[in-house]
């Protein structure tokens, strides 16, 4: 008996965030992106300015340099942004065949949780994995703290290269990393960016490269 061919279709991971510095050699290019305007267009250009989004990036490169990344940008003068825009650039991962969603941003207000709980239902409808912070600092966050995402939380002793799991009271695994960046060389650990960010990137780089 012959076995089907089966063509392997990359893993697209989008990141939403600042967007990215692309030629970063820690990042070693994107697949595309998409900045969603403050008023609420869709713009080719993504190029991050804050720099955060280029340090999550390259956490996720490290772990699945084979991964087909794409930029979402929805921060552009500081890391804030409009509850629409977050919304707007979820449904456009969806539509443009992502399968990981990495959200290194939330919020704790309730006031949103309806309309990030109907966006997270659209997700899990399409098998998309939203990785997101649980909680920091005792606040819990939105969306990650809902059920159909995958919840991280900083565990500082975790090595930066795997992660550890506990289980919540609704069942759902809850993800252990570090909240340490990518190294820079010449820079010390205290001085560099660091934080629930990056616990969530260094979750999606390690789910890439198991998936």
């Amino acid at each position: 008996m012959t076995r089907p061919v089966r063509i392997a279709v990359p893993l697209r991971v989008a990141v939403i965030d600042s967007g990215v510095h692309a030629q970063h050699p820690h990042v070693n290019g994107v697949a595309g992106g998409v900045s969603i305007t403050p008023d609420g267009r869709e713009d080719a250009e993504y190029i991050d300015r804050l720099g955060h989004g280029t340090a999550v990036t390259a956490v996720i490169r490290e772990k699945a340099p084979d991964a087909e990344i794409y930029a979402v940008k929805v921060f552009h003068d500081s890391l804030a942004t409009r509850i629409e825009s977050l919304v707007h650039a979820l449904d456009w991962s969806a539509r443009n065949g992502m399968h990981l969603i990495n959200l290194s941003l939330g919020t704790d207000n309730p006031q949103h949780e309806a309309v990030l709980g109907a966006s997270v239902e659209r997700l899990a409808g399409r098998g998309i994995k939203l990785i997101a912070a649980y909680e920091d600092s005792g606040i819990r966050w939105l969306p990650g703290c809902l059920s159909g995402v995958v919840p991280v939380v900083v565990d500082w002793d975790c090595p930066r290269d795997s992660y550890r799991t506990s289980m919540l009271p609704d069942g759902r695994m809850l993800y252990h990393a570090s909240g340490f960046p990518r190294p820079i060389p010449g820079v010390a650990p205290e001085r560099n960016l660091k934080g629930i960010s990056f616990a969530v990137a260094n979750v999606t780089g390690l789910i890439a490269r198991e998936s």
